[in-house]
């Protein structure tokens, strides 16, 4: 089976697993494990922020990340599509006791929406805070954007968006999950597009490959108060160290992103060459198809591609989604070709 379902499916390299058998450790809830304490210096340099936090995921380390700057009740501006409004349970609402207000779209020209909001998109959305409104908390950004197929957001789009926030005296929190295939795509480092935003949350799965754990970053202030908030939800580890060796050796690999991204372009040039499928460009390791030509939906599709042998999976009824990887080769990105040709006949 060649699986393109998600990058978050790559096993941990043999160097990772020496890591995290060798790895120094102690009780980081203590603050004691000192591959722990490594790794988030070395994440809030890279990011440009103050300080960092180890958390075991990244809907984890987003949850923290919104309870932390807001109080209940406020609103949350999200776009429609965002990862933290669509695909973490309903947390904005469970855990921080948030209304969400998705901010109006807006097409660039080519014709996409980037899922990113203008300043005028943020002025439209904004509430005061008033005896009868709970006002706008949080402004919510992501890059790249997983549910608009892995965009690339262009370091001036988030400025423009922070920089209207922070005009409403409203903080910004970046779910970068994938954030360093924006900064390879872009050919920036990471902290260009951490810059203007008050908090990251960046994964060292996907991507990277570490086999767990993401980070979450911002002023020293914020972390200090979000450890607190990763023991509430339960995330408060021991001898983490044996998880975050393998983060490390993650974070020297951003450059390699870049094949991933290749063999995106190759897959869906591949698949738009097949009958009946609708391809939209893949700006990072993403290629979103649309099946509905082909397939009564993306669900009979994706299960005649995994009958012939490739895992891929549903965006929504008629889009199916491709996700290129550390473990997916030239060659295997052809093979895969061929098979989804199969699947179609």
């Amino acid at each position: 089976m060649i699986d393109l379902r998600s990058d978050t499916v790559t096993t941990p390299t043999a160097a990772m697993r020496e890591a995290a058998s060798d790895a120094d450790v102690g009780d980081d809830v203590y603050g004691e494990d000192p591959t722990v304490n490594e790794l988030e210096a070395e994440v809030a340099d890279r990011l440009g922020h103050e300080a960092a936090v180890f958390v075991p995921t990244g809907t984890m380390g987003n949850q923290i990340a919104v309870r932390t700057h807001t109080d209940r009740g406020q609103e949350v501006l999200v776009d429609r599509e965002a990862h933290v409004y669509n695909w973490e349970v309903g947390g904005l609402a469970q855990h921080g006791g948030l209304q969400v207000r998705p901010y109006a779209e807006t097409v660039t020209r080519d014709g996409r929406e980037r899922g990113v909001p203008t300043p005028a998109a943020i002025e439209e959305g904004y509430v005061d805070e008033s005896v009868h409104r709970a006002g706008t908390g949080l402004v919510c950004l992501e890059n790249t954007h997983n549910g608009r197929g892995g965009l690339a957001i262009a370091p001036e789009r988030i400025d423009a968006a922070a920089e209207a926030a922070h005009d409403r005296g409203v903080p910004v929190h970046l779910d970068g999950a994938r954030l360093f295939n924006a900064a390879v795509a872009h050919d920036v480092p990471a902290e260009r597009l951490t810059r203007n935003v008050d908090t990251t949350m960046t994964c060292l799965s996907k991507g990277l490959g570490a086999p767990v754990g993401s980070m979450l970053a911002g002023p020293e202030s914020f972390v200090e108060r979000a450890r607190r908030n990763r023991k509430l939800l339960g995330g408060g580890m021991r001898q983490a160290g044996v998880i975050a060796a393998p983060g490390l050796l993650a974070l020297d690999s951003v450059d390699r992103l870049a094949a991933d991204h290749r063999n995106a372009d190759r897959l869906a040039v591949g698949l738009s060459d097949l009958p009946g499928l609708g391809v939209v460009a893949p700006e990072t390791n993403i290629v979103l198809v649309d099946v509905a030509d082909v397939a009564e939906s993306a669900e009979a599709f994706t299960e005649r591609c995994a009958d012939a042998g490739v895992a891929c999976t549903v965006m929504d009824e008629t889009t199916a989604r491709f996700c290129t990887h550390r473990d997916v080769s030239e060659g295997d990105v052809d093979r895969a070709l061929s098979l989804v040709a199969e699947a179609l006949e």
